[in-house]
């Protein structure tokens, strides 16, 4: 195989993993979405029912629920833990802005 070949290879593998790439990243942001939108019913439904906003014992359920998960996907279980809390802080300021009586965005 000549060079000019192996590069456009390279290229076209490439560029078909980075479509899978792009594929993924919009699948996990739909999925956040509608993650946010079931999050969106508690924190109301918390408020309603003057709930507080935060739920640590829940929150450490899911933390080591989801590390059990990222091991099993031989995924490191530190970045999992540190993804699921970011998106918990965000749902926790969300719930606090719904408390509030404003509506999250």
């Amino acid at each position: 195989m000549s060079t000019s070949e192996t590069e456009d290879s390279v290229r076209a593998e490439l560029t078909r993993l980075r479509e899978s790439i792009d594929n993924i990243d919009a699948a996990v942001v739909h999925m956040l979405a509608e993650r946010f939108k079931c999050t969106q019913q508690v924190g109301h439904l918390k408020a309603r029912h003057h709930l507080p906003p935060a739920d640590p014992e829940r929150e450490a359920r899911q933390i080591a629920r989801l590390r059990q998960l990222a091991e099993s996907a031989n995924l490191d279980p530190a970045f999992a833990e540190k993804l699921l809390n970011f998106i918990i802080a965000e749902v926790i300021r969300h719930h606090e802005t719904i408390a509030g009586g404003r509506p999250a965005v």
